[in-house]
């Protein structure tokens, strides 16, 4: 056999791989009749769904304000607070969340399956906020307290407060002041037993640069008290009442300057407490602050299987109308270039099922406009084709010389898309990216789809069968 044809057999086995990975239920269904039928045990072609965006599948969308008011590095924080939240929400085995900045201050989270908002909320809101705060003197405290006092005499008497000087003390805690040190900087946190009361404590373990605004806090405190704080309350339950809220205050004093970046928490609480507080940390302590969601949106399932319904409809139209158009301008070559398109879709469907890539309307949009782009390489071939074809020469020269003329247009054209696709995906927000994402492995596909797979149809079959009937061209 020539080698021409070992590659079309190639071909055809990597069409039909892609094509039973990007839709197995007609093989699967065939291998469910031979198993019945003769006692068989074949294996189902490996099964793996689709990962579809909330527009498709409908779910939650939420949108957060964050606390940056105290926050040097804001760009730090919130890509801190993207990544804990991503984690956060993973635990609860939510699919294929989107967890992604918005703005400068502004965090949207995408939770596709989920129906119900009030436990996405309670899901998020359950992340903890842990701060190490200093307790201020005396004299700092009585200073805040006065001007509280003054604010509020104001108010009373419908007063500007904006008048007073420094008014905004009012607004600060009277007792404790925060530190540079929060969750951001935490590694883990363990639960571990003293070896003489046996009772669980809480380690913590920070890194390199929380080790180090530890060891400055504890300096400058040493006879001092340290106020710990998980979401605005005291991470123990000082009071014995099993709750920990804002009546509990716990605040060691420290004895000396800690280095090494370990702290260890100590209380009088259950080993459930000491592990449920241990794993909300874990899960995620946040670098910042964010309250309830300012923005939420619920997408229903059955909206998003309508959206799909209607793209996969206006998908399989586009492809049939491209199909028709080919074969009546271009005959044979168009056939051949209609069955490249077809190898073309299943390639492109098990590479977006297999990445895995986020379907949304957008990148399904994309999807399709590539159907329609992934024959301009093959026009280009069969005009030059032609050309050659008129001049006299060969038809299998003509085919080597079209798609040699073809190229450097081929290339230009497609690497313009890429170009602006790249351009689209970097600036531009999630759901035009992923149209862009989309559109250009659709490109860079159909690129081997017309040059590689074209160009064997043409060699391997317009040959024989052009000399015979030549109205076939």
């Amino acid at each position: 056999m020539q080698q021409k044809h070992w590659i079309l057999i190639g071909v055809i086995i990597l069409t039909l791989l892609a094509g039973n990975f990007a839709y197995p239920n007609y093989y699967n269904k065939a291998i469910d009749s031979l198993n019945s039928k003769f006692h068989w045990t074949l294996p189902y072609f490996w099964q793996k769904p689709y990962v579809l965006g909330l527009d498709l599948q409908g779910g939650v969308n939420l949108t957060y304000q964050a606390d940056l008011s105290s926050i040097s590095d804001k760009d730090g924080a919130m890509s801190g607070l993207r990544d804990v939240i991503e984690r956060r929400v993973n635990l609860f085995g939510v699919s294929e969340p989107v967890v992604k900045i918005q703005g400068k201050d502004q965090l949207t989270v995408q939770l596709p399956g989920v129906k119900d908002v009030a436990s996405a909320i309670a899901m998020i809101g359950q992340t903890p906020y842990l701060e190490f705060n200093e307790i201020r003197p005396e004299a700092e405290s009585k200073s805040i307290l006065d001007k509280i006092k003054e604010v509020k005499d104001a108010q009373d008497k419908k007063q500007d407060i904006q008048k007073i000087k420094d008014w905004q003390l009012a607004m600060e805690d009277p007792y404790i002041k925060p530190t540079e040190l929060t969750g951001k900087y935490l590694s883990k946190a363990t639960v571990v037993f003293d070896q003489t009361t046996y009772k669980p404590k809480i380690q913590l373990q920070f890194n390199n640069e929380g080790a180090k605004l530890f060891e400055d806090i504890t300096a400058r405190n040493i006879g001092k008290p340290l106020a710990i704080l998980l979401d605005g309350a005291s991470i123990i339950d000082t009071s014995g009442d099993g709750k920990i809220d804002s009546h509990d205050l716990y605040a060691p004093i420290i004895q000396d300057k800690i280095t090494g970046g370990t702290a260890v928490i100590t209380g009088d609480m259950p080993a459930k407490t000491a592990n449920d507080i241990a794993r909300r940390l874990n899960s995620g302590a946040l670098p910042v602050k964010i309250g309830s969601p300012i923005l939420q949106e619920t997408v229903g399932p059955t909206l998003g299987a309508v959206s799909l319904q209607k793209s996969l409809w206006a998908g399989v139209f586009g492809l049939l109308a491209v199909i028709v158009f080919m074969i009546l301008f271009y005959r044979l070559p168009g056939l051949l270039a209609s069955i490249a398109l077809i190898i073309y879709v299943a390639i492109t469907l098990a590479i977006f099922k297999l990445v895995p890539i986020t379907l949304t309307l957008a990148g399904i949009g994309g999807f399709i406009l590539s159907i329609g782009m992934a024959v301009d390489a093959n026009i280009l071939i069969f005009a030059r084709m032609k050309e050659e074809i008129n001049s006299g020469k060969s038809l299998s020269l003509s085919i080597e010389e079209g798609l040699s003329r073809a190229w450097p247009s081929i290339r230009d054209s497609n690497l313009n898309s890429l170009i602006v696709c790249v351009i689209l995906f970097i600036f531009s927000t999630s759901f035009i990216k992923g149209f862009a994402l989309t559109l250009s492995l659709g490109i860079l596909v159909s690129l081997f789809s017309a040059i590689f797979v074209t160009r064997i149809l043409l060699l391997v079959f317009v040959g024989r069968l052009a000399n015979k009937f030549r109205w076939l061209m």
